[in-house]
């Protein structure tokens, strides 16, 4: 039996003639960029996020850098962030000579530390990014309390996250300044290539936004600013007003494969619990947690990426390859450790979570066409590697 990791094409299949048809409507119109149907995914995504505006982009990445921009983050400027995520979070950064500063995670939900934010706060921070990895929304009231209390603005990274809600309902990209997000094809509601958004409820940011992805421009030819072009084609919005229709249920189908991984993983006895930190002689694979709030309520995880946690990370990863089970590592360098940001000094044991994290977490397959046969068989796999 084949696991791939992710197998889009059993989601095209039965879009292939709304996807098809999308396309041609904007190629027989030649109207490809900024159009309307851009307008469209806007006002869907503005309204899907509770958000009172949405800005698309070229990219996800581009997303966090127009966010950056328009918040006029200059060289030496301080901009906190975890150290456990996708390299485009501090890349941006890096990219207009401000500071990436390195806090570290909280080691169930992988999300940034909150406490690690407060101690990292400096009078040349202007920007914190929390990440909502994998689809669960960063403990936002806690972020929220200790940005506004120094007046600092938050910018939720939500690459991975559309749809996704903290515990008391709010959408992730509604709860900071602004709000990031990627299209990029692996994500729950993906393009046909790269596309992003940022969301937000401020009108003037909104409106710099707009001109910050066409070159600073407004009117034609009259730039106040110098922008970038961070346009989304017309060929993107139009698919993804395709799929948007079907994103809660990918949702669902996502959520769905997850309960069933950990309901197995713990029938089989290779965890007795979720949201373990520690590995002992019964927990054999550490399980992802949907965190809860003080009085029951829990994150609305979205789980883009089902990850768990095993010691012999790399050899489970080669066992599953033979019996051709796809997996993935997110991420096995962080930003700390990596090359490129050694001109930092950054003190490799300010990192104990996010070193951990990076040597035993990989994701397994979970996508939302995944059959509950290949779900058995991954994880009756990695039993049988765990009982050699």
């Amino acid at each position: 039996m084949k696991v791939p990791l992710l197998d889009l094409k059993l989601q095209y299949a039965p879009l292939h003639n709304d996807v098809s048809e999308a396309m041609l409507r904007v190629a027989q119109s030649q109207v490809l960029v900024l159009g309307p149907e851009t307008a469209k995914l806007e006002q869907t995504l503005a309204a899907y996020t509770d958000c009172a505006y949405a800005v698309g982009c070229s990219s996800g990445t581009d997303a966090l850098l127009m966010a950056l921009m328009a918040l006029d983050i200059q060289p030496g400027d301080e901009v906190i962030m975890p150290t456990f995520s996708f390299f485009a979070t501090a890349g941006v950064v890096a990219r207009l000579h401000a500071k990436p500063v390195f806090v570290d995670s909280d080691p169930v939900s992988f999300n940034v530390d909150p406490e690690k934010i407060r101690q990292a706060i400096t009078s040349k921070t202007k920007a914190i990014i929390p990440v909502h990895l994998f689809g669960q929304s960063s403990d936002m009231d806690a972020i929220m309390a200790i940005a506004n209390e120094h007046n600092i603005p938050v910018i939720e990274d939500g690459a991975q996250a559309l749809g996704t809600q903290y515990k008391d309902g709010r959408k992730s990209g509604s709860i900071g300044l602004m709000g990031c997000f990627s299209f990029y094809p692996t994500k729950n509601l993906g393009a046909f290539g790269d596309a992003g958004l940022v969301t937000t409820n401020d009108e003037q940011l909104y409106i710099k936004l707009k001109q910050m992805r066409n070159h600073g421009m407004e009117p034609r030819y009259y730039h106040k600013f110098v922008g970038g072009n961070f346009r989304i084609d017309e060929i993107q919005s139009a698919v993804l007003n395709a799929k948007y229709p079907h994103l809660e249920n990918w949702h669902s189908g996502r959520q769905a494969n997850a309960a069933y991984y950990t309901e197995l993983l713990l029938q089989h006895g290779l965890a007795t619990t979720t949201g373990c930190t520690e590995f002992t002689s019964t927990e054999k694979v550490l399980l992802p947690a949907e965190v809860h709030k003080t009085g029951g309520a829990k994150n609305h995880h979205i789980f883009n990426q089902y990850c768990i946690r095993v010691q012999k990370r790399d050899e489970l990863r080669q066992f599953l390859a033979s019996k051709e089970i796809g997996s993935e590592i997110y991420y096995p360098v962080p930003f700390h450790r990596q090359e490129c940001f050694a001109y930092l000094g950054c003190n490799d044991a300010d990192f104990p979570v996010a070193n951990a994290l990076a040597d035993t977490v990989m994701a397994l397959p979970i996508f939302p066409e995944l059959q509950r046969e290949q779900i058995e068989f991954v994880v009756q796999t990695i039993k049988e590697f765990i009982s050699l």
